[in-house]
């Protein structure tokens, strides 16, 4: 496993950009945009817990099980987020949290050849070291975008 995850195939991406629709925990939107042949920048605003949390992340992808247009990535990035905790089950009742942290990425996305769209699912972990600190494993969500 180890093996597949460092190594590195030469290709080139379907797409350069794509915008649209995230849906898991967080609902919002993502734009992502590659800035190289294996390597993306991608951009998520999402709300949840009646706040807003603003991600950024780098990306690398690689071909996956090698089938065209179907790839994997993994990455790594940084959030800001306002959270609202009334009525969630965690912090202080009533209370509004500004955090900060770091964010992982691991994923797998499909380039429809027919249509000038993709579909992605993916695991986002995230670490606030602060607001309201901790680890939070339930950021897994998936994405339709309009790819140009």
């Amino acid at each position: 496993m180890l093996a597949v995850c460092l190594s590195s195939f030469s290709y080139s991406q379907d797409y350069n950009t794509g915008i649209g629709l995230r849906g898991g925990f967080g609902n919002g939107v993502t734009i992502k945009h590659f800035i190289g042949s294996k390597a993306a920048l991608e951009g998520i605003i999402a709300s949840r817990w009646r706040g807003l949390e603003l991600t950024g992340l780098y990306e690398i992808h690689n071909r996956a099980f090698d089938i065209d247009r179907l790839n994997w990535y993994y990455g790594f990035g940084a959030h800001i987020g306002f959270w609202d905790s009334n009525n969630r089950g965690w912090g202080e009742h009533g209370r509004s949290y500004t955090v900060i942290g770091v964010d992982g990425i691991l994923g797998l996305e499909y380039n429809f050849a027919e249509i000038p769209f993709n579909l992605s699912v993916d695991w986002k972990p995230a670490f606030n070291f602060y607001g309201y600190s901790g680890f939070w494993a339930d950021g897994g969500a998936v994405s339709i975008r309009y790819i140009f």
